[in-house]
């Protein structure tokens, strides 16, 4: 019989963990974006300023000082900080650093991780509510809607086409009224249960985003939602 202890530490200020770190309890924010769940490689990002560095995303408990010249990676992000793992003199922590101290292959990489913050707010919230969108990438539909009813996809010399089925079925019960012989009073029986199509969405993808969506029953919230593409960054 083997015991599981599972043990939650928290300190003024987080060293770098091995490779194999496990996530902390930040990553259940919901105001912040982790990086590696929407991008395809590590963003690096080069720290040209000597830049405060804090524990929280609000900047109220500063960690230290990190130094100039050197690369870090993105971790995570909100609309007004970056969280990276830097040097601050003998030690690395991992904290929240305001845009201002970065430079990027990307000349326009703060406007970038703007619109794709934007954009991952809007989706998370569409996920929640279990609504697909135009722009939407196939794994966030996956998400917002689960595993399709049917797929067919098709592979062409411009690319990837692929077209997905998500049918609502409702079982409705169906009843016989029966006259009871003895006391000549009448009641209701079940005879049988249909599986009956309730509503259905089909979202068309191109190159793995969605293009095009065909409802047969309007959700509640309003008609096809259009959201923009995953960002595409220059480095």
């Amino acid at each position: 019989m083997f015991a599981r202890i599972i043990a939650f530490v928290f300190v003024a200020a987080t060293l770098v963990a091995p490779a194999q770190s496990r996530r902390s309890l930040l990553d259940s924010d919901p105001d912040v974006i982790y990086l590696e769940e929407h991008v395809d490689k590590p963003i690096e990002l080069m720290i040209i300023k000597d830049a405060p560095i804090f524990g929280d995303k609000e900047g109220k408990r500063r960690l230290g000082e990190v130094k100039a010249e050197q690369k870090v990676f993105l971790q995570a992000m909100t609309d007004k900080a970056y969280r990276v793992s830097a040097k601050t003199g003998g030690n690395k922590v991992t904290g929240w650093v305001a845009p201002w101290a970065f430079a990027s292959k990307d000349p326009k990489f703060v406007e970038n991780l703007k619109k794709l913050y934007t954009r991952q707010m809007e989706v998370s919230a569409l996920i929640e509510e279990g609504r697909p969108a135009i722009g939407m990438t196939v794994d966030e539909v996956s998400k917002a809607l689960g595993k399709p009813t049917k797929t067919t996809a098709r592979q062409t010399e411009k690319g990837r086409t692929g077209i997905w089925e998500f049918i609502a079925y409702e079982e409705i019960s169906h009843y016989n009224y029966v006259r009871d012989p003895l006391t000549g009073r009448t009641f209701r029986q079940l005879s049988h249960v249909t599986r009956e199509e309730r509503g259905k969405i089909v979202v068309e993808f191109e190159n793995e985003v969605v293009t095009a969506i065909e409802e047969t029953e309007t959700n509640d919230g309003g008609g096809v939602k259009i959201i923009v593409p995953p960002i595409i960054f220059g480095w």
